[in-house]
Formats: C-alpha cells, structure tokens, sequence
C-alpha cells in the first residue's frame, strides 16, 4: 500500500457508516461523479472505476448477513474476493473469522481496505493482484459482494468459485439482481431492501439476495 493512495483516499472519502450495516464504518465518497473522473474510470482509460469509495447493495446484503450470522465465518479463514472497500472482509473479521483475506486488483482499494480495517479495530490482510485463474489458497469460505456486473468478469468468477468449492470451501455471493449472475447455480439465503446511492443505481433502494452457490466441476461454468 503506498502512502500516495493512502493518502488519495483519506482526501477523497469520508469515514462514514454504512447505511445497512451501520455497524461498520468506511471511507466513502459523496458523489461518484467527480471521482470517477480524478481516478480515470472505465470510459477513459484501462483503470478500474473507484468501487472501493462506496458500499454497494451486494457487498452491503452480504455484510449484513454475515453480521447477523456470524457462525458463517467464525472460526474460519475467509476470502473476500474483488473486496472493494473492505466491507464484507471487516463483517467476516468482526465476525469472529480466524483470519481474513481481501484481494483487489486496484491498489486504490487495497489501500481503502487497509485503512477501513483499522478504522474498525479488526485485522484484514489486503493483497493486490489478478487471483481468478488460480485457487483460493487454504480459505475455507469464501465471500464476493456484487461481482457479476458484466459477462467477462461473471465467467471468471465462477470458474474461480466452482474450483473452490470442488476444493471443499463454502462460497456465499450477494447480488442485486444484475443480468450475468448464473442464478441456477446458487440456493437462496436471504433478501433484503438496501438503500443504495441512487446516483450509482438510478433507485434509491436494490433487492438484494445473498446466495450459496452449489459445488460443482469448474469445467461446468460455461
């Protein structure tokens, strides 16, 4: 984590609470418009847009339900995969988690993570980089907020997932109803109405499902 994206981020996110996990707190941004431009989005140049400035429905579900139902992690280590700000990662870490594993591919994110971490008095161990075309190491859960926003990124991930749960992890997904989630794959948990930023989702509130997704061959995610 270098001290300039440190830096970015304390500038440019204010450490507020979550809406529906106000358990939490994390630095978030007040409007996205701005600094999707100062960090360059998807629409200008190769660099990730700034999920991490903002709590969005799925990783919001899925940290309430891990925060209501802490024998999901407890005891256990966890993955929080594309973790964003770090939400869903704290919830497992405050939920009793042995250890907690957040992997971004932006180190804007990791930094957010890092920070949010210690705003909540929980240890996250923050790791940059690229891990779908491998294995997720020795984690026995395994946790993706909002990860099935494009078709790219959804057949990545569940071939990552599968591949998990083939090696015996549970995986949770908690989803607001995007279009390229392979819902047939997955058993419902729970539901909820999450207040969102209607400037990021044109609602003020998403219908969110927190989802466990069934072991199967990784061959099988086409």
């Amino acid at each position: 984590m270098s001290a300039l994206s440190t830096a970015f981020v304390r500038l440019h996110a204010r450490l507020t609470p979550v809406a529906f996990v106000p358990e939490v707190r994390l630095h978030q941004a007040d409007e996205p418009i701005g600094l999707w431009e100062l960090t360059e989005g998807e629409f200008r140049s190769d660099r990730p847009p700034p999920f991490w400035a903002f709590a969005w429905a799925g990783g919001q579900g899925l940290a309430r339900y891990v925060t209501d139902h802490p024998q999901t992690v407890a005891g256990r280590r966890v993955l929080d995969l594309a973790s964003g700000s770090g939400l869903v990662a704290i919830a497992a870490a405050r939920a009793g988690a042995t250890a907690v594993r957040a992997v971004e591919v932006d180190e804007l994110a990791v930094a957010a993570v890092a920070l949010n971490a210690e705003a909540n008095g929980v240890r996250v161990d923050a790791e940059l980089g690229d891990i779908l075309d491998g294995d997720a190491g020795d984690a026995e859960v395994i946790l993706a907020g909002d990860v099935f926003y494009s078709g790219a990124m959804a057949s990545r991930v569940l071939r990552f997932l599968l591949r998990a749960t083939r090696a015996g992890a549970s995986v949770l997904v908690g989803d607001p109803g995007r279009a390229f989630l392979p819902r047939g794959r997955f058993d419902e948990l729970a539901a909820y109405d999450v207040p969102v930023s209607e400037a990021l989702e044109s609602v003020r509130v998403k219908r969110t499902t927190v989802w466990r997704l069934r072991a199967g061959r990784p061959e099988a995610a086409d």
